[in-house]
């Protein structure tokens, strides 16, 4: 799974990653940064 991390400022694999759904009911996807560890959050879309 790819997304932007904050801390490169740029698109970033993210390793470990989980599946969870926030309080409004969409999917999201929480990992961390295979580059620089840093905590990554990408919103998938409706559960």
């Amino acid at each position: 799974m790819k997304g932007r991390c904050m801390k490169c400022k740029t698109d970033r694999d993210m390793k470990d990653t989980k599946e969870v759904i926030m309080k409004n009911g969409m999917k999201a996807m929480k990992g961390k940064c295979a580059t620089c560890g840093t905590s990554m959050f990408k919103i998938i879309g409706k559960a």
